[in-house]
């Protein structure tokens, strides 16, 4: 079994978001980047399954620009076997990045796509579901734990209510949730392998793909500052508050 694994390259989320003076975008010159969290343990879910005897390759695909070879470096330090990247600037919508990958998923004939549930930068839990719509693939969303037999695999997802049982016919898009598995750390030796690991790289062009914006982003702004709290003397005090002044009892 191959598995295809993206993984995308975002602001590292335990840093600061700043804004551009203009309010046009996130500033991002100087930033740390790094693999988006959930890419981040779909990868280490994959590459779980290899060790497992269940898979034979692990093929990590980044979409951006080519900083993002070093997001792929990254995941192949942790134990994938080679990567792709697809330059696409400035980077493309969910649309666009489930066109490419789909273009990608012809090439290589992958038979399960595991990817994060969503990038935290834009949230936008879109990109797998476009693609298993796509490809014409089974599709298993908000995956926390993952069986593979030979014509299917068997998921657990977290829905509103608990967890949910699921067949799910193969080839098949999975996307990773946050409970799935911990990502290991990459050890210095694989990370001096990672260096030697292929990296192919294509353009959106090349593959045949309009990665076109259909979306404007007018305007970012930082959230307002928070109120400054206060302090009551009694219960009687704090309880006329929050009925009169929050109005929340």
């Amino acid at each position: 079994m191959k598995i295809l694994c993206p993984v995308k390259r975002v602001l590292d989320p335990y840093v600061k978001v700043r804004v551009k003076q203009d309010n046009s975008d996130v500033d991002l010159a100087n930033a740390k980047m790094a693999m988006n969290p959930f890419c981040e343990i779909a990868v280490e879910q994959a590459i779980r399954l290899k060790e497992q005897g269940h898979a034979s390759e692990v093929v990590l695909v980044a979409v951006g620009p080519q900083q993002a070879q070093e997001t792929l470096r990254t995941g192949l330090a942790m134990g994938a076997d080679r990567g792709i990247l697809v330059k696409a600037e400035p980077a493309p919508e969910p649309l666009g990045v489930a066109k490419i990958l789909k273009a990608i998923c012809d090439k290589e004939s992958p038979d399960l796509v595991f990817a994060g549930k969503q990038a935290v930068d834009g949230d936008n839990n879109q990109t797998g579901q476009m693609l298993s719509a796509l490809l014409g693939w089974a599709q298993g969303t908000f995956v926390s734990k993952v069986e593979v037999h030979d014509d299917h695999f068997l998921i657990s997802r977290e829905i509103d209510g608990g967890l949910e049982r699921l067949k799910v016919g193969r080839p098949a898009v999975l996307t990773a949730d946050l409970r799935l598995c911990e990502p290991r750390y990459a050890s210095l030796p694989n990370i001096m392998k990672a260096k030697k690991k292929p990296i192919d790289n294509y353009t959106a062009e090349d593959l045949g793909v309009d990665v076109g914006h259909r979306l404007s982003l007018q305007k970012v702004e930082e959230p307002p500052a928070r109120k400054a709290g206060i302090k009551v003397d009694s219960v009687g005090e704090l309880v006329d508050k929050l009925h009169n002044e929050a109005k929340v009892i």
